[in-house]
Order: structure tokens, then C-alpha cells, then sequence
């Protein structure tokens, strides 16, 4: 908020001396008290992703639209995040070539619209217009570099000899350029890129999976997907391996083909969008991931990330309304939404409405996948619910192979919920099993071995575990905290003050952990330092009554005696 302040008196600042300019060369442009007022409020909503109303203010002050530029590009920008993107290029062509209208996101406009009509000649010609912002920043290279290399493809039927080096994105893009062609490579681009060990291509499995589905190799593309791991995978491939195990392989054409310019650039984009939001730059993100949509607007799926930027910006309203679009086709994306708009029952109401609407959403479905099995135990164990979620686990564990890796996390997930419960004999015998499957993994030791130490249970087994966790993940602030509390435990608390220190410094508002340091600190006869740690657990957020109580205690009495904390 603080940031739209600055914006806003940088205006007011920008309205005068430009005032004051043009005054000497005209005496009839002036601006009015209401135009001014109009605007600011259309960049203060803007700044405040209240979209909507930005475009409506933007709207209400557009006689500035010719009188000051900065004012086009902003209202550009809040047409395409409205989803107005043909009224944004209308504007553009309208100003075509006047000084307002120069800049990147306007002849990128042009561009695309340009493309979307097949004339690619025009699309050239914008292109050596923005050719001259390309050096603006990274990106807006990458940009046009690939534009320039896909409009050669598109236009020629042929691969743009002229080499861009730009890393995995140049992977990806030959991938799709092969696949414009109908290259007899295709697949193998494909394979070399989902097989790549240096990123997680595993999206373009998707695209991968569409193509194979386009050349009626079904037999070839359930290969690829049978090894998708059904609880973990990202939602994309798993609507795609549902898609073509229940044989609904006309989907995929529903909503992409290589062979379409514009549903290539849209993904394209939809990358973009991404490395925008990896800058946490959400107004490009979101710019750019719309422009994917005009792009291609069947491929709804790629929204839910314009779903995340507004949710964690807790503009509510505009994720919702984005959610609407997902329905119950969409078997994969649909169970998404509910689970979304559960969260934000969450952030707007309380916890208990949230679980009420999730629970009634679940038992509605006539008959969940294992994914979604898995994910409302994960809900139920985050609510506290362990016994619904011990249901939960059991029955997802009955379709899952009892070697894998898959089957000792939901070990570990099952035992953590008896271990909750104070079933230890039965979370024992899950986590010992995990731990037969992976051996040595610092996650199910770690947890494995904190339940012990609060139980007072084979403490230097425990301990020896927690030093085999750490040596892996020396790092992990949990563990840390583990190893500090063990030594704590055992009487070693100078070890156990410098293992509870980093744990702190890395997880500075949590509150077990600064109950920890505190009972370290106590101990070493720090009492004054001790009281500020246990103080400030109870000006942190998400501490429960019953932890509260316990601090209260030790803030006037001190923590109980080691031989005492089972």
C-alpha cells in the first residue's frame, strides 16, 4: 500500500511539471480536477489488483489518452488483464505510430494480432519496430528473439537457421517447432526433453502425450504416462493420463494442437507469464498469462496460476471468478477448485466452515481417485481430523505398490497421524516400515525420532538417528531443531543451545521452536533471554490455547525439570 502512495504523488508530481511544459507552447490543455482524480484512483486500484474498477476509472479518464503519456500504456495494460485484449489493440491501432503508443506491449500486441490473422507480413513489420526494445531486459529478448524464429517457421514452413541460445526455453521451442512441421523428430525432441536430468520438464508431457494422441499412437503415449505418479504429479499430466486411460483422447484436440501458431505462442507465453512470476513481478504475470488465454482460450488450464497470483495477494473475488470456469469435466482441475476455494473459506470465514465445504464437495463424488483419496487425507491430518485421515491413508495405500517410495511416504503420513493420536505402538511399526523402504531418509528418521525423545523412549538410538537426519539435510530447520532439542534432552545443552539458535534464525516465528530456545536457554541459567523467547511465542499467529497456557506457566515458573517433560 505503501508503494501506490509513492505512485500516486509520483503522479501528481508528473501532472504539474507536464502542465507547467505545455502551458508555454498551449494555453487551452489543461487537465480537469475530475480527469486527474479519475486516474489516480484508476492507478491506486490498479496497484491494488482490484482490476475491475481500475478499468473502469481508466474508462472515466480517457480524454487524457492523447495529453499524457504514460497513461496508454497503463490502460493497455489493464484491458489485457481484464481479459480485453481485442479492446487493447483497437486502442493501439488507433494511436498507431504516435509518440504515446511506442513501447514493448504495444507492438507486442500488434504482433499477435497479426499472427492470430495469418499475415505475417505485417507481423514482421511490427517486429522490426519492436526490435529496438529488445534490449530493454532480459525477457523482452527472449521475446522477441523466439517471435522472430517462430514467424520465420510459421511464414516459411522451415527451421530459422539463425541459432538463439536462451537454454531449456530454446528446448522447449524446438520441440514445438518440430512438431509444427510434423518433423519425423518430433518424438524424439520430445524424449530428449522429458528426459532431461537438469530441469523437470514433466509438463510437456502433456504436449508430448497430445501429439502422440494427434499420430494415433495411443499404445505410445500410454507408455509415457503409466509411470506419472497419481498422488504427486502436477494437475496437467494428471488430466492428461486420465484423458487417455478412460479413453477421452478427443479432449486433447479440444484445446491444443502443434499445428495451431497461436495455441504454440500461447504456451509460449504461459512460460513467460511464469518467469515473470519466479520475479514475483505479478502485474507482467499476469499480463502475459492473459495474453496466453487470447491466445489460446480453450486451454483454460493454465489460469490456475493467474489463480495463485490472486490468492496470495488475497484478492479473493478475482480467484473465485477465475474458478468458476473449472467444472466437473474436468475431473482433475474441478477437485482444484474446491480445494482453492477452501482455502479461501479459510482466509474469509474460519477453519471449521472450510473443512464443512471440502468434506461436503468429497462425499459427493460417486467414486474419488486415489489423487483425490490422498489429498483429502492430507486435509483431514491438517485439520487435526487423524482418525479420518488414518481412513484415508489405508485406502490409498491399497492401490499403491509396497515397495515403493510412494508407499513409504504414506507410511510416514499414517504414522505421524497415529503418533498424533497417541497410537505409538502403530505409528512405530508405520515409520519403521517406511523406513525399511527408503533407509536412512532424514524426514521419517527426524519425526521418528523426536517422538521418542518426547516419550523419553530409547533416547541414544534416538539421537543417533537425529545425527544420521542431520548429516543429510544439515540445512533443514526442522531436524535442527530436533538435534538441538535431543542434546537439550540428555543434558548437553551448550550442543543443544547452538543447534537451537540456527533453528530460530531460520524459523524465527515458530512458535515450538522459540519454546525450545527458551527451555535451553533457562537451563543455561539465561533466564532473562529464556522469558523473551517464551513472550514472544504468544505474539505469534497459530499457537494453540493449550500451548499458550504451558508458556503462561513457565513465564512464572520456569519450564518443568528434563525428567519431567514426557
Amino acid at each position: 500500500m505503501i508503494s501506490n502512495y509513492f505512485k500516486v504523488f509520483f503522479i501528481l508530481l508528473l501532472f504539474f511539471f507536464s502542465n507547467e511544459a505545455k502551458s508555454k507552447n498551449d494555453q487551452n490543455i489543461e487537465f480537469s480536477a475530475n480527469e486527474l482524480s479519475n486516474y489516480l484512483s484508476a492507478v491506486i486500484s490498479y496497484g491494488n489488483q482490484e482490476n475491475k474498477k481500475a478499468l473502469k476509472f481508466f474508462k472515466s479518464s480517457k480524454s487524457l489518452i492523447n495529453r499524457h503519456d504514460e497513461y496508454l500504456k497503463q490502460y493497455i495494460f489493464s484491458l489485457v488483464i481484464n481479459q480485453n485484449v481485442n479492446r487493447a489493440i483497437k486502442e493501439i491501432k488507433y494511436l498507431d505510430d504516435k509518440k504515446n503508443s511506442n513501447f514493448f506491449e504495444s507492438y507486442l500486441l500488434l504482433i499477435l494480432d497479426n499472427i492470430k490473422k495469418g499475415d505475417f507480413k505485417k507481423s514482421n513489420l511490427y517486429l522490426n519496430k519492436i526490435s529496438k526494445f529488445k534490449n530493454q531486459g532480459t525477457l523482452e529478448q527472449i521475446i522477441y528473439e523466439t517471435l522472430r524464429n517462430y514467424i520465420f517457421t510459421f511464414e516459411r514452413k522451415k527451421i530459422n537457421p539463425y541459432k538463439s541460445n536462451f537454454g531449456n526455453l530454446t528446448l522447449i521451442n524446438q520441440a514445438f517447432e518440430r512438431c509444427y512441421l510434423d518433423d519425423p523428430k518430433t518424438i524424439s525432441y520430445f524424449e530428449n526433453l522429458i528426459n532431461s536430468t537438469s530441469t523437470d520438464y514433466s509438463r510437456y508431457l502433456f504436449f508430448y502425450a497430445s501429439y502422440l494422441v494427434e499420430k494415433n499412437k495411443l499404445t505410445h503415449a500410454k507408455n509415457i504416462l503409466s509411470e506419472v505418479d497419481n498422488l504427486n504429479s502436477n494437475l496437467l499430466i494428471l488430466q492428461a493420463k486420465m484423458w487417455v486411460y478412460e479413453n477421452e483422447t478427443d479432449n486433447f484436440k479440444k484445446i491444443f494442437s502443434c499445428k495451431n501458431e497461436t495455441d504454440i505462442l500461447g504456451e509460449f507465453f504461459f512460460l513467460v507469464s511464469n518467469l515473470y512470476l519466479t520475479q514475483d513481478d505479478f502485474e507482467k504475470s499476469n499480463f502475459y498469462l492473459n495474453i496466453s488465454n487470447f491466445l489460446n482460450k480453450n486451454f483454460k488450464f493454465n489460469l490456475s496460476i493467474m489463480i495463485e497470483n490472486y490468492f496470495e495477494n488475497e484478492n479473493f473475488d478475482e480467484s473465485k471468478n477465475i474458478l468458476s470456469k473449472f467444472n466437473e469435466k474436468d475431473s482433475i482441475y474441478y477437485w482444484y477448485k474446491i480445494k482453492k476455494i477452501s482455502k479461501i473459506i479459510s482466509k474469509e470465514q474460519n477453519d471449521e466452515q472450510s473443512l464443512r465445504y471440502v468434506e461436503t464437495k468429497f462425499n459427493k463424488i460417486s467414486n474419488p481417485s486415489i489423487k483425490i483419496l490422498f489429498d483429502m487425507a492430507n486435509i483431514y491430518k491438517n485439520f487435526k481430523k487423524y482418525n479420518e485421515a488414518i481412513k484415508l491413508y489405508s485406502k490409498v495405500m491399497q492401490s499403491i505398490e509396497k515397495d515403493s517410495s510412494t508407499y513409504a511416504d504414506l507410511l510416514y503420513r499414517r504414522g505421524s497421524s497415529h503418533e498424533r493420536l497417541g497410537n505409538y505402538k502403530k505409528s512405530d511399526l508405520d515409520l519403521l516400515s517406511a523406513l525399511e523402504i527408503i533407509p536412512g531418509n532424514s524426514y521419517v528418521l527426524n519425526y521418528l525420532a523426536y517422538s521418542w525423545l518426547e516419550r523419553d523412549y530409547k533416547i541414544p538410538k534416538a539421537i543417533e538417528m537425529l545425527e544420521t537426519a542431520y548429516k543429510q539435510n544439515e540445512n533443514d530447520p526442522y531436524i535442527i531443531d530436533s538435534v538441538g532439542w535431543g542434546y537439550y534432552l540428555t543434558g548437553k545443552f551448550e550442543e543443544a543451545e547452538e543447534f537451537m539458535r540456527r533453528a530460530v534464525e531460520l524459523m524465527p516465528n515458530d512458535p515450538i521452536v522459540n519454546d525450545h530456545y527458551g527451555d535451553i536457554l533457562w537451563s543455561l541459567d539465561r533466564r532473562v533471554q529464556a522469558q523473551y523467547f517464551w513472550s514472544n511465542v504468544l505474539n505469534l499467529k497459530d499457537v494453540d490455547n493449550e500451548m499458550r497456557e504451558k508458556i503462561k506457566v513457565k513465564l512464572l515458573k520456569g519450564p518443568k525439570k528434563i525428567n519431567e517433560n514426557s
